[in-house]
């Protein structure tokens, strides 16, 4: 009788939700998480995965503001560069992973910011 191959290791737990309630702690108050997703990635030498979070703003009516208003975009400009500088000095705490890049810009078709967060398995 053949056997399968041997069983693979556990993977260490995803640490979505942790970076999820971990980023909700260091947003600054006037941005809140509006979605979130992951997707797998790995490379030649990690394995890990991309978060993506589309943040809002807490005060903001998506009817209020047209898409090419000018102090809108300035504003998604400001919050970018001062949250990846933020967000970059941070000791993320998950098990089994380390947060390896940080990037964020401005969502090209609503008055949002796209966050991305690499993680990769230790």
């Amino acid at each position: 009788m053949m056997r399968g191959s041997p069983a693979r290791p556990l993977r260490p737990r995803c640490p979505h939700g942790r970076l999820s309630r971990l980023l909700g702690k260091f947003l600054p108050p006037d941005l809140h998480i509006a979605a979130s997703s992951l997707r797998p990635w790995a490379s030649a030498n990690f394995v890990g995965a991309r978060h993506h979070f589309t943040l809002n703003w807490v005060d903001t009516d998506p009817h209020a503001i047209s898409p090419d208003h000018n102090p809108k975009r300035n504003r998604q400009n400001a919050m970018v560069a001062r949250l990846e500088s933020q967000l970059a000095l941070i000791e993320w705490p998950l098990y089994q992973h380390i947060v390896a890049d940080i990037s964020a810009q401005p969502a090209p078709d609503q008055d949002a910011i796209l966050l991305e967060i690499l993680t990769v398995e230790e």
